[in-house]
């Protein structure tokens, strides 16, 4: 089989592809949501969802590439997604293998995209169908759920990074009915100044650390920035880490527990 990619040209890939290297945490997942899991047989270091992704051998990080296991692995197909893989993409292509960068989606209905883009190559349309009918009732359930709060979304990436409207978190936030507090700025990601914050009326500050597998940690360093800052008589949550920011078809279960975690905070008694 042969498709044309934008910016690739053509890449060529058996008719029936049956051994996948995923190296993007939304692809692993999706595959594995899909029932393609058993196809895959090769990873990056950041594809730890689902648990059963975590036995493969690991290909990559991000962007390096340990090009002498992907030779002995000899995939059919590799997923990688676009931004930050896009030069891991058009090295993978340039040696000759056939690589398809997924898109990053704009929004949570970018992920139901992305599920019928795969099931495309691997076959599976009406299953695939099924189930992204599925995860869009389970978000269509939550809009509005935090109709008019002002929220203040912060990532540890090294150091603290919020979104302005571009980012996908930023259309989220509106489905819910939330305000992002730097919903004026036209950039996705940036990092904020501390004092420009809270002129801003958040209602609800949002933290996802690092992820760690020291939850009692994780709580302490967020409290501790909180008094740091003088932020600390206002609600907060906590995520585990990697949970919002993730584009995959586990993003729905991530988001169904935070936006109750998000209400519960902002009702409870001062």
């Amino acid at each position: 089989m042969k498709v044309r990619h934008e910016a690739l040209g053509p890449v060529e890939f058996p008719d029936e592809v049956r051994r996948i290297v995923s190296l993007a945490p939304n692809v692993t997942d999706a595959l594995y949501f899909l029932g393609f899991g058993e196809r895959v047989v090769g990873r990056s270091a950041f594809c730890w969802r689902p648990e059963a992704a975590a036995a493969l051998p690991v290909v990559s990080s991000y962007t390096k590439v340990r090009w002498g296991l992907l030779e002995e692995l000899q995939p059919d197909l590799i997923f990688t997604t676009t931004a930050v893989q896009s030069e891991t993409t058009r090295e993978l292509h340039r040696r000759g293998y056939a690589v398809w960068p997924v898109p990053l989606p704009n929004s949570p209905w970018g992920i139901l995209e992305n599920l019928h883009t795969l099931a495309a190559f691997l076959g599976g349309a009406d299953l695939a169908a099924e189930r992204a009918a599925g995860l869009a009732a389970r978000y269509l359930n939550l809009a509005g759920r935090l109709r008019g709060v002002r929220v203040y979304l912060e990532y540890d990436l090294g150091g603290p990074i919020t979104i302005g409207r571009a980012a996908y978190m930023h259309a989220a936030f509106a489905h819910l009915g939330a305000v992002n507090v730097f919903g004026d700025r036209p950039e996705a990601y940036f990092e904020p100044a501390a004092d420009e914050v809270m002129p801003r009326r958040p209602d609800l500050l949002v933290f996802e650390p690092k992820r760690i597998n020291n939850r009692e940690r994780q709580l302490a360093d967020v409290r501790a920035k909180l008094v740091e800052r003088g932020w600390a008589s206002r609600p907060f949550v906590v995520t585990r880490g990697d949970e919002l920011a993730h584009f995959g078809p586990e993003f729905f279960t991530y988001l169904e527990t935070w936006v109750e975690e998000m209400r519960g905070a902002i009702e409870e008694p001062a």
